[in-house]
């Protein structure tokens, strides 16, 4: 039984967004200007996104769960209001519309873009506008999402879990692979495609802005890597239990994203088994692996579905958003007629800000494992068997045995 669970609610240009978070212990120093919204802001950034982060300026409004700056045990509802629902107060109004109500003021669509939700949900949930499916499968909704994961980041921090992000390559353009700075988003963040090689940085904004000019969508490649996870989480007994596909369930639900790979994930398909699998080394130093270490990490961090204490790495392939400003062809879903697909206003390229998100959806997926593993109804109690469970890690030995 997971520990901990999420949900959200709101479309693209309703009213805002709902995030409500439900298994974070008591105790736990919280405050939404502190601690969620730069997530939010993180989110809002990089090289190619659309005029819509012009408009918003995301902010999480807490409604419950924090009393005192500190977290009750009790869910934790929040808000994120749209700031463009003001000029869609009639398209998105609950209220049905008046008799003299002019159709072009609902903003309807009725051509599907290929590779969106529009033509499935119309089909799946009997609707001929597909702005009844848009709003929703909008990838607004991740904002939720960060608030969300914004909450677990800060628990896992306290017990010296690190989660953060960095884009891999965009289009064809790859970065160079280098050694990771120990504080990854700090040295990402202020690049504008958040990529660590500056070269390739550069390269990447140029193929952003070559398809920004013919009408066309980039996607990308992220990498999210977990520090400080111990060895233990996760388990092998069930397929559900499994921490490598609770996390690619997870990355593969951010919108877009049409790939995850664990460690090396394709590559070792393509190697011999001694080129894929890590050796175990004594590392007396290291505790969080129970005194056993690797000599490389090839595994990303899981063997069996359970983490191995070497850091947790997690690639996924996003495609290139599906709103073409040259649309593709498709069919009006009235009459039949061919027409070219809705052109709704979108990114050229949203690979870093997927990145963000993919951190806050494998944040979420560590803390339910931590509790999972330690259990604990107050931040006190979690660190007393969090605390524990490392001092078991660290007793390990070898005589006797």
């Amino acid at each position: 039984m997971h520990r901990l669970s999420f949900h959200t609610a709101g479309e693209s240009h309703g009213r805002g967004l709902v995030a409500l978070l439900e298994g974070i212990p008591s105790g736990l120093p919280l405050e939404m200007e502190r601690d969620v919204d730069p997530e939010l802001r993180r989110r809002q950034g990089g090289y190619g996104r659309g005029r819509r982060m012009e408009i918003e300026s995301d902010r999480a409004e807490l409604i419950s769960g924090v009393r005192l700056g500190e977290t009750l045990g009790s869910p934790i509802a929040m808000l994120i209001w749209n700031r463009d629902w003001e000029n869609w107060l009639t398209a998105m109004s609950p209220l049905p519309p008046g008799e003299d109500e002019n159709p072009k003021a609902l903003r309807p669509h009725y051509l599907p873009r290929p590779g969106h939700a529009d033509l499935v949900g119309a089909l799946k949930y009997d609707r001929r506008d597909v702005r009844d499916i848009l709003e929703r499968a909008s990838a607004r909704e991740t904002a939720a999402r960060v608030a969300c994961g914004a909450v677990v980041k800060k628990m896992l921090a306290d017990l010296g879990i690190g989660v953060a992000s960095h884009v891999v390559s965009i289009g064809p353009v790859g970065a160079a692979s280098m050694p990771l700075p120990e504080d990854l988003n700090a040295a990402v963040d202020p690049s504008p495609v958040r990529c660590l090689d500056p070269r390739a940085a550069d390269a990447m904004m140029e193929e952003i802005d070559g398809a920004r000019e013919r009408g066309d969508t980039l996607g990308g490649v992220f990498e999210v890597v977990a520090t400080g996870v111990p060895v233990g989480l996760g388990s092998y007994v069930s397929w559900d239990a499994k921490l490598d596909g609770r996390l690619a369930g997870a990355v593969m639900s951010v919108h877009a994203v049409k790939g995850v790979e664990i460690g090396i994930g394709f590559e070792g398909a393509r190697r011999p088994g001694s080129e894929v699998h890590d050796a175990i080394v004594r590392a007396e130093d290291k505790v969080r692996t129970g005194r056993l270490g690797r000599a490389s990490n090839r595994a990303g961090g899981l063997e069996g579905g359970v983490t191995t204490g070497e850091p947790l790495v997690v690639r996924g392939a996003m495609k290139p958003i599906s709103t073409l400003r040259k649309p593709l062809p498709s069919v009006d879903l009235r009459d039949g007629a061919v027409g070219n697909a809705a052109v709704e206003r979108s990114d050229v390229c949203a690979v870093p800000a997927a990145a963000v998100v993919a951190e806050a959806m494998v944040a979420l997926v560590i803390a339910d494992a931590v509790l999972e593993k330690v259990g604990g109804d107050s931040m006190k109690e979690v660190r007393r068997n969090f605390d524990g469970y490392l001092t078991y890690l660290g007793s390990r030995g070898f005589a006797g045995r």
